[in-house]
């Protein structure tokens, strides 16, 4: 199993930027895809970014593109999301996901193949 814990939300005025961290523990953390989700109050949980397991191919959704960033280090078992010229409609609850590349991989990950969650952290901008 993949212990997945993510941070480093906060609040933050738009325009700014913030950079979110996931820490893995347990399986290989190399041999998963990683993903960012985010969910907004009365809105259902959507994709924002995902990274291959050897870090080589990336993948936005439209709404982030040119603005966010994610990265993987794969010697730290972490993924990061780096948050530039936020807007508020970005405020959200971020969740790290891990597909399990060993249980069958696509490119992407559809938002059924992840296996494993964090907590969720929060992300405010204000406008």
């Amino acid at each position: 199993q993949v212990q997945l814990v993510d941070s480093g939300g906060g609040l933050v005025q738009a325009g700014g930027s913030l950079r979110l961290s996931c820490a893995a523990s347990g399986r290989t953390f190399s041999r998963y895809h990683m993903g960012w989700f985010r969910q907004a109050p009365g809105k259902v949980r959507e994709f924002v970014a995902a990274i291959s397991w050897s870090g080589h191919s990336t993948h936005y959704a439209d709404s982030v593109k040119g603005r966010f960033t994610i990265s993987r280090d794969n010697t730290k078992n972490t993924v990061y999301l780096q948050m530039n010229s936020l807007k508020p409609e970005d405020t959200a609850v971020y969740y790290c996901a891990a597909d399990d590349v060993a249980g069958g991989s696509s490119w992407p990950p559809n938002r059924y193949d992840y296996d494993y969650w964090g907590q969720g952290t929060q992300v405010t901008v204000s406008s």
